[in-house]
């Protein structure tokens, strides 16, 4: 069991590691047309250069929506390379979201260094992160591809659901009357969205027909569901050290996540425990309190059991789209490491 697992991994990481050895060089050649005061900030953020533009090598991130692009279109019988422009505006567009996503939520760090916000200042930090979203527009459109303009449309619509996913996701801080069908409606749109996105347009870009493309919007859309619902896992009990995140700093700051929140609608009395501390400013004593009133309320066990019904529905729609064996399988595989994470 332990070879099989092991040997997965292996196939997994080799996986994300030729999606990223093909995106890199057209990532950066479009990076490199911004203006310059755009490109300090996008480096650093992307762990090309540190604070003061000197080139480094740092953790870049898993590059798993660009990957997702590329596997979808060669599943469909195109080569990579037909669908790398889509699969660098999916990049541009996921890091626009993480630029303001972290001056948002105020977070100091991001793939284990400092956020970009904090080096450079909120306002520049916004700026690259609109800078990204136009430049992911230039790239469709200047790609020549015929299917640039319809993907380009389908990629601003998932944009307008990125932005109304974290709208929603700023106001459950303010709200304590949050139900489980918003929380998922929301995963669905801040995350699910742009993992269902990169499906269709890879499928879309490989000259997919529609039945195709929407079995793979399907698969996409419900990975993304699983992957945030483990990252929502990880944020309450995951290793630090992994995470890249202080542990229960999801908790201490009062954040409305899944499990958090089928807690809060559990019925229990660890539930209603659970209400009076997110009520209230949180110590880190309280975090760890937190935590363990998540888990009494029976809402790990759900998040767990949600994943495994996510997976199964993602892994569904992949089979559905009669797709060519070797890319499906590494899809296939990429989705069970993902749900697999430990949590």
């Amino acid at each position: 069991m332990t070879a099989h697992v092991d040997e997965a991994r292996r196939t997994v990481a080799d996986t994300l590691r030729t999606g990223r050895e093909l995106l890199d060089p057209a990532l950066r050649a479009a990076v490199g047309s911004l203006p310059e005061s755009m490109q300090r900030i996008v480096g650093h953020h992307f762990g090309w250069r540190d604070e003061h533009g000197t080139p480094v090598d740092e953790d870049q991130g898993k590059a798993i929506r660009p990957t997702l692009v590329l596997l979808a279109g060669r599943a469909v019988g195109a080569d990579a390379r037909q669908v790398l422009p889509a699969a660098v505006a999916v990049e541009l567009v996921h890091n626009f979201s993480l630029l303001h996503d972290d001056v948002i939520d105020g977070d100091l760090t991001r793939r284990h260094r400092p956020t970009a916000w904090r080096v450079f200042g909120s306002g520049p930090a916004i700026l690259a992160g609109d800078a990204l979203l136009t430049l992911a527009a230039d790239v469709l459109t200047g790609s020549g591809h015929p299917a640039a303009l319809a993907g380009l449309k389908e990629l601003n619509t998932t944009v307008l659901d990125l932005v109304d996913g974290q709208s929603s996701d700023m106001s459950f801080e303010r709200r304590a009357d949050v139900a489980l069908p918003e929380v998922l409606t929301m995963v669905g749109a801040k995350t699910g969205a742009l993992l269902g996105c990169s499906c269709a347009l890879g499928a879309f870009f490989g000259g997919a027909g529609q039945e195709r493309v929407e079995h793979l919007r399907r698969f996409g859309y419900r990975l993304g569901l699983a992957f945030q619902l483990v990252d929502d896992i990880l944020g309450i009990w995951g290793d630090p050290a992994v995470t890249g995140k202080p542990v229960h700093s999801d908790l201490r700051n009062r954040k409305k996540s899944l499990p958090v929140v089928a807690a809060l609608n559990s019925g229990t009395a660890a539930g209603r425990e659970l209400a009076e501390l997110y009520s209230r400013e949180m110590s880190d004593e309280d975090a760890v309190r937190a935590a363990r009133l998540v888990s009494d309320s029976g809402a790990r066990e759900w998040s767990r059991g949600h994943i495994a019904t996510l997976e199964a529905e993602a892994l569904h729609h992949l089979d559905a789209a009669a797709l060519e064996p070797g890319p499906a399988a590494e899809l296939a595989a990429l989705t069970r490491m993902l749900t697999g994470r430990e949590f």
